[in-house]
């Protein structure tokens, strides 16, 4: 962790009337408080993208359901789990405020996992049932709150929601190595055999290990909440008059506080509005593509790629690790790019980063269609079981280009929500970029579902071509419309 001195105009806050906490500089530039924010997301992200990596395999390798079956049930949940933090961002606007409803949601996750670890199909739907509530109460608050971090011109929140982006990709590069041990090694299963336990149960230990994970994070945020993060998604009734009298409130409030002053929309902030829902059309189309990582590209990974390194078979749920390993990777590049590009005054808008985002992912496809064509070469002279003949370098381009894409479209457009949204409406708003995920992962499942119907991979492949190169050329032209909608606000 870098150190960096406070800024000198206002070392301890009391220029400003925020807590010094908020004002600091110590984690890379930004408020510690984002480091926080950062670890209470990586262990939640490790409980969702650990339980992610398994789903769809457990569902075609023990439940035995069929691809088109599974591929739909993991667009319904992924989606939902993106659905409901529109009522949750909501509920904590009105009433509940981000910070409960953090504790809230991040224990209903955590119990959806230990559920889904009982190993019976009632226990798979109650488990998914609740890891979807409880991701509502969780995500759009841990996101707002990262906004309500930096005061309005502040221009490192861009860069902070990099950072913050950071940690979601941390935990979710650990958790499909450790949860796919689980549940897939052999031996794992060998150890658990010698324990005396059922190995057929490894996948139980697998959803198991994500709970875990979860409460690692709740834990972490709840000790340390009051001491980096004082006055940050608490409601207005909670903080009491000394608080709201020096000025703590005013400026860094929760999304609950501000609604709470209603009235309508102004014609500038209908404008912003708009501008917004019509990014929301291409990030779906984004994510659609995307999405694919965790429905056909898993099955393809388990069925077509080689797996062998050496005389060992490696989990296909290893796989799952490779795009926010990328983020990992490069995430600190593209913050630095952006504040170059920014201080040199040719830092592209928000919809323009889109468009690369969706160039890039274009690009992706293009190496999913020449491993599909090695696999459908051999599928027309093999038996498909005897087809595991991609190289894994093909799945591996093309997260590397999904990620680059990533980078160019959610972490910039969680800062976009946050900075373009009427601030009275933040909470609900990020909801709705949520939601507009959520339409792009039921849109990706039932894609998905699709591909056991084509006549061949690269049919398949060729479709999530045309749908990311189309969007992202239909958006290059709303660009200049974008532009004139937010032409109010500092960006």
């Amino acid at each position: 962790m870098t150190t960096i001195p406070p800024d000198a105009a206002h070392p301890s806050g009391a220029t400003t009337g925020r807590p010094a906490a908020l004002e600091d500089r110590a984690f890379f530039g930004q408020p510690r408080g984002l480091s926080l924010l950062f670890l209470a997301e990586m262990w939640e992200r490790f409980s969702y993208y650990g339980m992610r990596a398994l789903l769809v395999l457990y569902m075609v390798h023990v439940l035995k359901w069929t691809d088109a079956h599974a591929s739909n049930l993991y667009g319904s949940y992924t989606g939902l789990t993106f659905l409901t933090p529109l009522f949750g961002g909501y509920l904590a606007d009105k009433w509940i405020g981000t910070r409960r409803s953090l504790v809230l949601g991040g224990v209903i996750i955590a119990c959806g996992h230990f559920v889904l670890a009982l190993d019976s199909l009632a226990s798979f739907y109650a488990g998914l049932a609740l890891v979807v509530i409880g991701t509502g109460f969780f995500k759009p608050n841990v996101s707002t709150m990262v906004g309500q971090l930096y005061p309005p011109g502040d221009q490192r929140r861009d860069a902070g929601f990099t950072i913050f982006y950071m940690g979601i990709n941390l935990g979710a590069t650990v958790a499909p190595f450790v949860c796919g041990y689980l549940a897939q090694s052999a031996g794992f299963q060998e150890t658990l055999t010698h324990m005396g336990f059922n190995p057929a149960r490894s996948w139980s230990w697998g959803f198991g290990a994500a709970g875990v994970g979860m409460l690692c994070g709740l834990a972490l945020y709840v000790t340390l909440r009051d001491r980096y993060l004082p006055g940050i998604g608490v409601r207005a009734s909670q903080t009491g008059p000394t608080l709201a009298a020096r000025g703590q409130v005013a400026t860094a409030p929760s999304a609950a506080t501000i609604t709470e002053t209603g009235g309508p929309l102004s014609p500038d902030e209908r404008k912003r509005v708009i501008s917004l829902l019509i990014l929301f059309i291409f990030v779906a189309c984004f994510w659609l593509v995307y999405e694919q990582g965790g429905s056909s590209l898993n099955l393809f990974a388990d069925r077509y790629t080689d797996l062998h390194v050496g005389s060992s078979l490696v989990p296909s749920s290893y796989f799952q690790s490779a795009q926010p390993l990328f983020v990992i990777t490069l995430a600190p590049l593209f913050a630095l790019l952006w504040t170059r590009l920014r201080k040199a005054g040719r830092e592209p808008s928000t919809p323009a980063k889109m468009v690369f985002g969706l160039g890039l992912l274009s690009v992706g496809c293009l190496f999913l269609i020449v491993g599909g064509h090695v696999v459908d070469a051999c599928m027309g002279s093999h038996a498909a079981t005897a087809c595991a003949v991609a190289s894994p370098a093909w799945l591996t381009m093309f997260y590397l280009f999904s990620v680059l894409g990533e980078l160019c479209v959610s972490p910039v457009g969680l800062s976009y929500v946050t900075k373009v949204a009427p601030a009275r409406y933040v909470g609900f708003l990020m909801g709705a970029w949520f939601l507009t995920n959520a339409s792009g992962l039921k849109l990706a499942g039932f894609v998905a579902s699709l591909a056991s119907t084509m006549p061949s991979q690269v049919s398949f492949f060729s479709i999530l071509l045309v749908i990311s190169a189309a969007a992202g050329a239909l958006l290059f032209f709303c660009v200049p419309t974008i532009k004139r909608l937010t032409a109010s606000v500092q960006l």
